[in-house]
Formats: C-alpha cells, structure tokens, sequence
C-alpha cells in the first residue's frame, strides 16, 4: 500500500473521531435537555394535580412529552451511530497498525537487499542473507543450500541453528527440497506448531531463482521462540528475498570465479615472462 493510501486511511480515522467527539457532546445536551423536560413535566403535573380528582394532561404536557419522546429516539439514534464509529475507527486502527508493521518489513527489506547487493564477495554474500532470515524473518534453524550443476545436487553452503556437516546432500528431484528445486514452488508445512524437525522435510522451503532458473533453496527447520506462525506479510518477504538473494548469491559466484580465474591466467603468465 503507497504512503498516500495509508495517509488516506489515517486521515479518515481522524475524520471518525472527530464525529464521535460531537456524537458524545451531543449525546449529553440532549441528556440534559431530557432531564429539564421530565422536571417541567412534574412541576406541571403537580401544580395541577389535586387530590381525589382526575386531571386530564395539558396541551404543554403532551408537547412535552412528546418532545421527550422525540429526544429519546434521537438519543438512541446517536448512541447507535456512535457505536458504529467506534468500531470502524477500531478497525481503522487494527489496519493501520498492519500497514505500519508491512511498511516497517518493507522499509527492512530494501536496506536489506541495498546490502546484499553491496558486495561481491561469496562469503559475505552469505552472512548478510542468514542475519536477514534470522531477523526479518525469525527463524532460528536454517540452511542455504545451492545446486552443484555439476553432480546436480544440493548442497548446504551455509546453516543456522544446524551443523554444515549434519546437512544431507538432495538429488534434484528427489524429496520435497529436490522437488521445490525442479519446480521452482515454495513449501510450507500446513501447521507450524505440530511440526518436528527433519533435515529431510523442512518446515519451509523456498526456491532461489533467477527469472525461471533455481539456483537453489532456503530451508527453514525451526523458528525462534516468540514466532509461533507466519503471517501474510511473511509469504511476500520469502518472496522477494529469495530474488535479491539468489541474484547476490549468482552475482558473487561469478565474480569469485572470475577472480580465481583470472589469478591462474596471470600466474601462468608470470611464469612464461620470467
């Protein structure tokens, strides 16, 4: 949602209030004007009353009366729309506070991905992308596992929570992270809380690609204690943060073999000059 929707939405909350505010003030005059008519009316109805004897109403009593009537509607109406504003300034509330927490994710994201794409080496490539899972995304166990084109299989280059050497080497194809690998879909256990770990099946396994082509996966085995489920906003930041980091993590490849390259060209050319 764009900064001039949420100004949007803040202002009509403020707008809300506002009439709540008069709703209530208004509320107590008619109150007291109730109160003042039920005093006349007694008055009235005393100075006329005698005893033994039947008096009929006034004309300025039924008016009165009548008025009460009339205020007693108005005050029932009023206190009904107020309830009203009360609850959608409520919900005004509860969804202002989501957008502020998305804006905030978002806001993280950004600078998170500034930093993944601030550098070319591997290594910290690697450590930015576990500090962002840990603290934008929770989770206390987890491993970034890449394919070996190669062997064409996948294996843990970093982990969390997991010892590197725990971590099981995946066929492409085979499993549940081989088969998010092939298809390039993300994978969530349906119930965080009942989940136990498997190094196997992941609570949560998403895809690193670039365009169409997955360079690997993220697996997440365990979140950290005060995160018991994912909510909406969860499922987009895996999203694009798994774009950002596969594009840094593809990019800082390339470069580090570039570079080992180039350092073999040039020794060798050192050795043919001397």
């Amino acid at each position: 949602m764009s900064i001039e929707e949420d100004k949007g939405v803040f202002n009509r909350g403020e707008e809300f209030l506002q009439v709540f505010k008069k709703g209530a003030e208004f509320t107590q005059e008619l109150l007291k004007d109730n109160e003042r008519l039920r005093y006349r009316v007694l008055q009235l109805e005393g100075s006329q009353h005698v005893p033994g004897e039947y008096a009929e109403p006034s004309e300025e009593n039924i008016r009165l009366l009548q008025r009460i009537e009339e205020l007693e509607r108005e005050k029932e109406e009023i206190l009904s729309r107020i309830r009203q504003v009360e609850a959608e300034n409520q919900d005004f509330a509860a969804r202002y506070v989501d957008i502020e927490t998305e804006n905030n994710n978002l806001a993280n994201l950004y600078i998170a991905s500034y930093q993944l794409h601030s550098t070319l080496d591997f290594k910290e490539v690697l450590q930015i992308i576990t500090e962002i899972i840990i603290n934008l995304i929770g989770a206390e166990e987890f491993a970034i596992m890449l394919l070996d084109e190669k062997t064409n299989e996948l294996q843990a280059v970093a982990t969390e929570g997991v010892r590197r050497e725990e971590m099981p080497r995946i066929d492409f194809g085979s499993g549940i992270i081989g088969q998010v690998a092939e298809t390039g879909e993300n994978f969530f256990v349906a119930d965080v809380a009942s989940y136990s770990r498997d190094l196997q099946e992941p609570m949560v396994c998403i895809p690193l690609k670039i365009k169409e082509h997955v360079i690997g996966v993220l697996v997440i085995y365990k979140l950290l204690v005060q995160k018991t489920a994912f909510a909406a906003v969860d499922y987009e930041l895996f999203t694009l943060l798994a774009g950002h980091a596969a594009t840094a993590v593809f990019s800082s490849r390339l470069y580090s073999d570039s570079e080992r390259k180039l350092s073999t060209i040039q020794g060798f050319l050192d050795l043919l000059t001397k």
